[in-house]
This record gives structure tokens, sequence and C-alpha cells, in this order.
């Protein structure tokens, strides 16, 4: 009898054991599940494009993963489409391309753009750009963008509400770099195949004047 009682216990404290490991190992599972979402929370996300402001590189319904802290390591170049609350909002997110860095005078007549002086070339452009074509509207001859600050249009420029209108935003307002399309899958993939090209040599359009020397 002595013998069954030890086995019994025997068996009862195996149990114990087994059960108690697999709850460790559970736990384990769910505490390493916790910290990779929250990693990956903090690193992507997902965003859904709605409207067509961007067409024709991105469509509506188009889903991307976002990069949230490529910024963290260095600033945002031009040619970037990023996430951003506009000015006016800090519960919507819009989504552009950012054409004018900080310090750059930036012109744009009859819907071409230019950079201190030099053209911009935008193979991305899905039509011709008729709307809202000029910037500044004041008859200046260009705007140099605050420091901090960039300048961001759709590239369905017919069609998107962009700095034009509420001007450029602060570099706190981009909360990511949009990194890659996820749907459709038929255009999974690379969303920078067509990237602006600032031309080079001696230009005069709405170029910055040099400062006089002094002696």
């Amino acid at each position: 009898m002595a013998a069954q009682h030890e086995q019994a216990a025997g068996a009862a404290s195996t149990d114990r054991s087994a059960a108690g490991s697999l709850l460790r190992e559970v736990a384990e599972v769910l505490v390493l599940a916790v910290i990779l979402y929250v990693g990956i929370s903090f690193a992507v996300q997902a965003v859904h494009v709605e409207g067509l402001s961007m067409f024709a590189t991105l469509d509506n319904n188009d889903y991307l993963i976002a990069n949230k802290i490529d910024y963290r390591l260095h600033a945002p170049q031009r040619g970037d489409i990023i996430i951003l609350r506009p000015p006016t909002s800090n519960s919507t997110d819009f989504i552009k391309r950012i054409i004018a860095l900080p310090g750059e005078k930036l012109l744009i007549r009859s819907g071409i753009v230019y950079i201190n002086g030099h053209r911009l070339v935008e193979p991305y452009l899905p039509e011709e750009w008729t709307s809202e074509n000029n910037y500044p509207t004041d008859g200046t001859d260009g705007k140099v963008i605050p420091p901090n600050n960039y300048f961001v249009m759709g590239d369905n420029r017919n069609r998107s509400q962009d700095s034009r209108f509420f001007g450029p935003i602060s570099r706190d307002r981009i909360d990511g770099k949009a990194w890659f399309r996820i749907w459709p899958l038929d255009h999974f993939g690379n969303i920078y195949a067509k990237m602006p090209i600032l031309q080079t040599g001696p230009s005069s359009v709405g170029a910055r004047q040099a400062a006089p020397a002094t002696g």
C-alpha cells in the first residue's frame, strides 16, 4: 500500500510539474508576443490610402507599410512619400510627397517647379497640371522654406490639398515615411519607381541672390 501511495504522490507531483512548465512556456510566449507587438507598432504602421491625391503613384484603397523610425535617424528627403498631420488638424492623416526642403527657395510657375532656380523634373505626374499651378501667388519670385519645414504636394496636383493651401509643414507633424505597398497584391512592393530629379547647371529662375561681399 505504501508503494502505491508513493507512486500516486510521485505521479501527482509530475503532473503539477508538467502543468507548471506548460504555464511558464505559455507566459513566455505571451510576453514575447507583447514585446514584438509593441516593437513592431513603434517601428511600422499600416496605412490605408483614401482618395486620389497621390494617383498614379498610389491609388484609392491601396494599403502601405510606413516606417515610423526612419526620420529619427536622418532628415526627410526630397521625393519621400510621407504620412503627415496637416496644420489644421491633429486627427487627420494626409499622404503627400516632399518637394522642397528647409532653406530652399521654391517657385512654381505654370505647373513647373523651381528649387533655388533649378527646374525640378517630376516624371510621376499623371496629367497636365492646370489647377493652382503657381506659387507663391503674390507675384514674388519665390518663397524660402523655413527651417525645419517641408513643402509637400500630392502627385495628382489637380486633386490634392497640400502645402499650396496650408503652407509648409513642420517636421514634428510628419509621422512616418511610406515604405512599400502591400495591397493590391498585383502592385505589391516598390512605390519609388519614379523620383523627382533636380536639374543642375546655371539658372536664374527664382534663384536666391548671393549676399554682397564686404571688404
